[in-house]
């Protein structure tokens, strides 16, 4: 099935039964691959929206699939030409982005990036998750790029596609020396992250945040560890994205939390005590988006939503329906974010009082941008005087 750009058919499911799901459901856990599925957060590979075949896993009877490996994490090296993307998009707060890494090994079944894939070929679900890409040139094309004469200097916006912090980079650190350079030039940066490998560069950040240079978002989905363990299983556990909160205020740096996503039915009741608690650990605002299910996501989404809770999945869906006009999804600009209707206009307003009580309502202080020297970088003409 091809997913549109506003949504995907929903003919098929409305009239499952309560019964019905929980069957399919337990098909979907005996799958003789879900054994090596163990720790991924997408349950199906299915084909790109550019492809014209779609190949699918099936049991031919002789039990094969069980001789085959679990999936592995495989990572491949991207050569861009640039490193910094420019976006026009009328909701969103920045104009540039860094993205170190393609794909993302955190797993998060809902993450609106996953059709990113299928531009090179590959599956929004397993595909997504465990082929990646990293780019180990994005510090040395980042410092041409920041060298160019003409450069406008505005905050850099890191991790709104894939997480910088993503368990490979442990090993890559890519994003560490990007931050390297953008130190060395007094450029500004935001970080949007999920995970506790944030704190490994608390080091450069603090320094940057005594300048007014740099801030952190820690997404907070849910506290929960079971439910973030089935929707995010490679991410950081709830507790240790606090904890990454409190080092992180407690070292001068600006953090805020971000309860992204909110399902409705399904972890919409946390709402309030997910910024209750990350008050609590020293974020000083706070900020919060609706679920987005485009293209592939949709149904990787009620496939996930089928075998893990196959007795919410009715009314999760006509939940997610009701605030995008009758569809999965609703990609007009100020819509997107928040959706609409009745039960959008409460859990708005849900957010506006609990962020007015706890004082994370304030307005975030602009990050400067006076300081920049362009670094001198190889391969950049210099001036005659």
């Amino acid at each position: 099935m091809r997913a549109s750009d506003t949504g995907t058919s929903t003919a098929f499911d409305p009239a499952l039964t309560a019964g019905q799901a929980n069957q399919r459901a337990a098909e979907a856990l005996l799958r003789p691959d879900a054994r090596r599925r163990r720790g991924r957060g997408a349950g199906l590979n299915i084909a790109g929206r550019y492809e014209v075949e779609t190949r699918e896993v099936f049991d031919d009877g002789w039990n094969s699939l069980d001789e085959l490996p679990p999936f592995k994490t495989e990572v491949q090296v991207e050569k861009p030409r640039k490193i910094i993307t420019r976006n026009e998009s009328p909701d969103i707060s920045f104009d540039r982005s860094i993205n170190p890494y393609r794909g993302c090994e955190h797993g998060c079944v809902y993450c609106f990036a996953r059709p990113s894939h299928s531009y090179m070929g590959l599956s929004a679900g397993l595909d997504f998750e465990a082929r990646l890409f990293a780019k180990p040139d994005a510090a040395r094309l980042l410092e041409r790029e920041l060298s160019k004469p003409g450069y406008q200097v505005q905050p850099i916006a890191i991790g709104t596609n894939t997480d910088p912090y993503q368990p490979i980079e442990r090993e890559w650190r890519i994003m560490r020396q990007v931050l390297e350079v953008l130190e060395a030039a007094n450029h500004p940066v935001g970080i949007v992250t999920k995970s506790a490998l944030v704190t490994r560069d608390i080091d450069i950040l603090e320094r940057m945040a005594a300048k007014g240079l740099a801030r952190v978002a820690m997404s907070v989905t849910t506290l929960d560890r079971k439910l973030a363990r089935t929707m995010e299983p490679r991410a950081a556990t709830p507790a240790k994205r606090l904890e990454a909160i409190r080092m992180l205020t407690q070292a001068g740096i600006p953090t805020s939390v971000m309860a992204a996503p909110m399902i409705p039915g399904l972890n919409d009741h946390e709402l309030e005590r997910i910024l209750d608690s990350a008050q609590a650990a020293g974020a000083s605002a706070a900020s919060y988006v609706m679920l987005r299910l485009p293209h592939e996501v949709s149904p990787l989404f009620r496939d996930w939503l089928l075998r893990h809770y196959p007795d919410r999945y009715r009314r999760v869906m006509s939940l997610i329906r009701s605030m995008r006009g009758g569809k999965d999804y609703d990609a007009e600009f100020g819509k997107r974010m928040r959706g609409s209707g009745p039960y959008a206009w409460q859990i708005g307003r849900r957010f506006d009082l609990a962020a007015e009580r706890l004082g994370l309502k304030r307005r975030k202080a602009q990050m400067r941008t006076d300081l920049f020297v362009p670094p001198k970088s190889d391969g950049v003409q210099l001036s005659l005087l």
